[in-house]
């Protein structure tokens, strides 16, 4: 993961998009740069609020409308939205952050809605479970979080060297124990990431719902955006109505997805399973044009007949 720096030439028109989110806050609800790192943009609809957490640079690179993540998304279901913006690599650990969400809990800003969703991944995540405390009775949508960087708990996590000279104490640190005021949080991850499953387990308490993603690797949102399941995914939570019977049926479309199918070839391999590998491989081959499941294949066949 690599901080993004805008060129030179970005920047005015870095701040032309700013003036445009302010312009849009002011008139639809509340725009807010909240020191030097992070953003918060508010648009009112209806009384469900969705508060989603992301890379400011992720959202600029962005074609389309620039806005935070879901917008379209949230606004064509009519639920409100608080978007949160870092702009680097942060995981939202900065005073002005925690003053924010102070401010809004103190105000009872959450209060004037039915229900209010957190959503985030990986780092997002993380942001989504420390926050949500500030709304008590809140769901969670957690996708490959952390529960902490801090080096004295997770020593163990190695892929944010760059993050490890933030605090993870004091306010809106420890992710496992400020999540548990959620009424539920749906925790996704992949099993077979040691990383991500040893964050996973930290996390405890009869309001988790642990639906496991296996093969999908950190990047599973990236994965559900591409397969079209990420937005019914996330409606079938705010719902309520996501059962784990129902996300395994939805994880079936996986089966199509060329990285998913990578990862099972490469997991037959290592098991040295050359029959399962030549019948996977026949049935990739049977869907699509696979020119590495094609060389897999007769190299596991070469394989039986040295062999036989």
């Amino acid at each position: 993961m690599d901080d993004v720096t805008p060129h030179r030439d970005d920047t005015l028109s870095q701040e032309a998009w700013r003036d445009n989110l302010r312009e849009i806050g002011a008139r639809e609800g509340f725009y807010e740069e909240l020191g030097e790192e992070h953003t918060a943009l508010f648009l009112r609809r209806g009384r469900t609020l969705m508060v989603t957490f992301e890379n400011l640079d992720h959202i600029y690179a962005r074609e389309d409308d620039r806005m935070p993540w879901g917008h379209g998304f949230v606004q064509s279901h009519g639920w409100s939205m608080l978007g949160l913006m870092a702009h680097g690599w942060t995981w939202y650990r900065d005073d002005a952050v925690f003053d924010f969400f102070d401010r809004l809990r103190d105000q009872g800003f959450f209060d004037g809605f039915d229900k209010v969703v957190f959503y985030g991944a990986s780092m997002g995540a993380y942001a989504a479970c420390v926050f949500s405390s500030a709304a008590p009775g809140a769901t969670v949508i957690a996708i490959s979080p952390q529960a902490t960087l801090d080096r004295e708990i997770a020593p163990w996590e190695k892929r944010y060297h760059r993050v490890w000279r933030r605090s993870f104490s004091g306010r809106y640190g420890y992710a496992p124990d400020l999540v548990r005021t959620a009424e539920s949080l749906y925790l996704f991850y992949d099993p077979r990431s040691d990383p991500d499953a040893m964050h996973a387990a930290l996390f405890r308490g009869d309001n988790i719902r642990r639906l496991r993603c296996r093969f999908m690797g950190h990047r599973i949102a990236s994965q559900w955006m591409q397969l079209g399941l990420l937005k019914p995914v996330v409606a079938a939570c705010v719902d309520g109505d996501l059962t784990a019977a129902r996300f395994y049926r939805m994880m079936r479309a996986r089966r199509e997805s060329p990285k998913y199918q990578k990862e099972i070839l490469n997991v037959l391999k290592s098991l040295q399973r050359p029959q399962l590998l030549i019948g996977y491989c026949d049935a990739v081959l049977a869907r699509r044009r696979a020119p590495h499941f094609r060389n897999a294949r007769r190299a596991a066949r070469e394989a039986l007949k040295q062999k036989g």
